[in-house]
């Protein structure tokens, strides 16, 4: 799978994702402060979600102090559904029921035994086949391309 990774500092949880994630057997492109470009939060993200929206990655994994502000700047990138999630159990739900394709931490208080407990539920977790569900997600991909 193609996964963009980006964060607006480097850091042992960045060091430990980009590790994880290729020893899981993924291809993994990093933005912002990982690949030595603009370290701002608002620029990382925007670039991560614009390449994960134009298909260029599958998925992406943004980070920040809190992951507040890596998920709302990619919210406003019509095509993702960025998920902050502190936990697995919200990782997989974000997975299941949003098809949320841009994960985002909080470096400040996800551990790297968490960080990789929440990469196991990502990347276990499909969207659901459950219609309602399905209506929902289908209506924000709608409300996406009703914006453009």
């Amino acid at each position: 799978m193609r996964i963009a990774l980006g964060s607006d500092e480097r850091t042992a949880l960045t060091d430990d994702l980009a590790a994880e994630l290729v020893a899981r057997g993924h291809h993994v492109t990093t933005f912002g402060a990982l690949a030595g470009a603009d370290p701002a939060w608002t620029a990382t993200a925007r670039a991560l979600a614009q390449a994960v929206a134009s298909g260029a990655f599958d998925q992406g994994i943004l980070c920040c102090w809190t992951g507040t502000g890596v998920s709302i700047a990619a919210n406003k990138i019509p095509g993702v559904r960025a998920a902050l999630c502190a936990d697995a159990a919200t990782a997989a739900g974000a997975r299941e029921w949003n098809d949320a394709n841009v994960l985002c931490l909080s470096l400040r208080a996800t551990s790297l035994a968490v960080g990789r407990e929440i990469l196991d539920a990502w990347f276990a977790g499909s969207p659901t086949t459950d219609a309602g569900y399905a209506e929902m997600i289908e209506d924000l991909k709608n409300a996406d391309s009703s914006e453009r």
